[in-house]
């Protein structure tokens, strides 16, 4: 079993701040760039650049308020992510279960 995996989406999720905002919308359901920079050890502009990011892979979503956009969590996006790595998760499980077999295999051959 191979799973499907979405680079652009997990591009975005490797970054640790990115992980953070994630986290961050994930609890508080909006934010916007000011509001999450206050939270975090960057700038107002750094945020706003990952969030942008963030919302190129389709897991935020982001509405106009005055000045600010407003980003929220896209469940549906997030959701399918959760399922990818459960996939890569479950793979990797696999291989390794293969791998274990064939050390035993080697090692009771080489007892043997």
């Amino acid at each position: 079993m191979t799973a499907i995996v979405d680079d652009e989406l997990w591009s975005a999720i490797g970054d640790p701040t990115r992980r953070r905002l994630l986290d961050l919308l994930l609890v508080d359901g909006v934010g916007t760039p000011t509001s999450l920079s206050d939270r975090l050890p960057i700038s107002r502009q750094a945020v706003a650049k990952h969030l942008g990011v963030l919302d190129r892979a389709g897991l935020v979503q982001a509405t106009s308020m005055g000045r600010e956009r407003r980003y929220e969590l896209d469940a549906g996006q997030f959701a399918r992510a959760v399922r990818q790595l459960n996939a890569v998760g479950e793979t990797w499980d696999s291989r390794l279960n293969r791998i274990k077999r064939l050390a035993e295999q080697i090692q009771r051959q080489q007892e043997g």
